[in-house]
């Protein structure tokens, strides 16, 4: 039985992948996928600056 990750696990998986580029793609991403508060979540200046750091080495791969 598979599991769902929470909304910043897949946030993460998203940033990884290299589909999304930004926090704009990786918001409209989740609300696409029915995840809850996703705008609260993803307001912090933390979460952000980790995000932007994995689109930076998704860039690189």
């Amino acid at each position: 039985m598979a599991t769902t990750p929470n909304l910043l696990e897949r946030a993460f998986e998203l940033a990884r992948s290299g589909g999304c580029t930004n926090i704009d793609d990786v918001v409209r991403k989740l609300k696409s996928e029915n995840y809850d508060q996703v705008d609260a979540h993803m307001a912090g200046s933390q979460i952000r600056r980790q995000l932007r750091q994995e689109f930076q080495d998704a860039r690189r791969k």
